[in-house]
C-alpha cells in the first residue's frame, strides 16, 4: 500500500506528464495583441473556467516555427499572408477569419521636442535626420525587423511614402518584434518608433508616452487573421470561437483595431 508521501508523488507526476500540460494549450499570437489578448484571455478564463498559454512574437517568426512543429494550436497573426501560407502547407484546418485590421503609429516619450501634427506625422524622424548630420548625436527611430514582423514592412512602407527611409539608415533601431520596438522607441536615446497603435494605447505605455497615427494610405493594410492549428484542442477551439464574439470584439476595438465588419475603434 502507497504511502501519502509516495501517493502525493503519484499525483504530482500525473499532473505534469506532457498529456496533462498539453491541456492548457498554446497561442501564438502577434505583438501587437500583447496587451488586448492578454485582457481577452483573462476574460475567457473567468467566463469559461479555461486556462491558456500566450505566447508574443513575430508572427513571420510563428510561422516558422509552426512549420518546424512546434505545439501551438492557435495563431494570430498581424498579416493574414503568413496563415494562408500555412493553410496551403496544410497545417491549419482552414483558412482562419480575419478577427482585426490594425494601424500604425509614430510612438515618443511623453514630452520629447513635441509631438508631430497629424499632417506630418513623421516630422520627428526628419528632425532625428537633421540632428544627426549637424553632429547633434544620434537619435534612434525604432521599427520592428520588416523582415519578419508585418508592422515592421508597414513602418517601412510608410518611411518610403515620405521619402525617408534610406536617409534613416543609420538611425534605424530594429526590434525582433513590434513590443520591443515600442521599448526601444520610449528609450532615452530615442527620438521616437513606427509601432502598432494597439501598443501605443495600451495603460501601460501610454502614460508615458504620446502618439500620431500614421495614414492607412501610407502603408499596405494591415489585415490580421487567426486559424486553428491541425490537431487543436477543445479549449483552443472554444477561444478561437470566443475571439470572434462581441466580448472579445469589443476589447480589441478599445486597442485601436478595426473588426472585420468595418466596425470602427474608439
Amino acid at each position: 500500500m502507497l504511502s501519502p508521501l509516495r501517493w502525493a508523488l503519484v499525483a504530482w507526476l500525473a499532473l505534469t506528464t506532457p498529456a496533462a500540460l498539453a491541456e492548457v494549450p498554446t497561442v501564438a499570437a502577434a505583438s501587437d495583441l500583447q496587451f488586448a489578448l492578454t485582457e481577452a484571455a483573462e476574460r475567457f478564463q473567468d467566463e469559461t473556467g479555461r486556462e491558456l498559454r500566450l505566447n508574443f512574437g513575430s508572427s513571420g517568426n510563428f510561422m516558422r516555427q509552426i512549420r518546424q512543429g512546434a505545439p501551438f494550436e492557435l495563431y494570430l497573426s498581424a498579416d493574414e499572408a503568413y496563415v494562408r501560407a500555412l493553410h496551403e502547407a496544410g497545417l491549419t484546418e482552414d483558412e482562419g477569419v480575419v478577427y482585426a485590421v490594425g494601424r500604425l503609429a509614430w510612438l515618443q516619450p511623453a514630452g520629447r521636442d513635441g509631438l508631430p501634427h497629424d499632417d506630418d506625422p513623421l516630422a520627428g524622424v526628419r528632425e532625428a535626420i537633421d540632428a544627426h548630420r549637424a553632429g547633434q548625436g544620434r537619435p534612434r527611430i525604432a521599427l520592428a525587423n520588416p523582415e519578419h514582423a508585418p508592422y515592421g514592412v508597414a513602418a517601412r512602407q510608410a518611411l518610403e511614402h515620405a521619402g525617408l527611409w534610406e536617409d534613416s539608415g543609420s538611425l534605424r533601431i530594429l526590434g525582433e518584434n513590434v513590443s520591443q520596438a515600442a521599448r526601444f522607441a520610449l528609450a532615452d536615446e530615442a527620438r521616437g518608433g513606427l509601432v502598432a497603435w494597439s501598443l501605443a494605447l495600451a495603460p501601460a505605455l501610454a502614460e508615458r508616452s504620446e502618439h500620431v497615427l500614421i495614414p492607412e494610405a501610407w502603408h499596405a493594410p494591415l489585415v490580421q487573421r487567426m486559424a486553428l492549428i491541425e490537431g487543436a484542442g477543445e479549449t483552443a477551439r472554444a477561444f478561437y470561437a470566443w475571439l470572434q464574439q462581441p466580448a472579445a470584439r469589443e476589447i480589441l476595438a478599445a486597442y485601436g483595431f478595426r473588426l472585420p465588419d468595418g466596425g470602427t475603434p474608439r
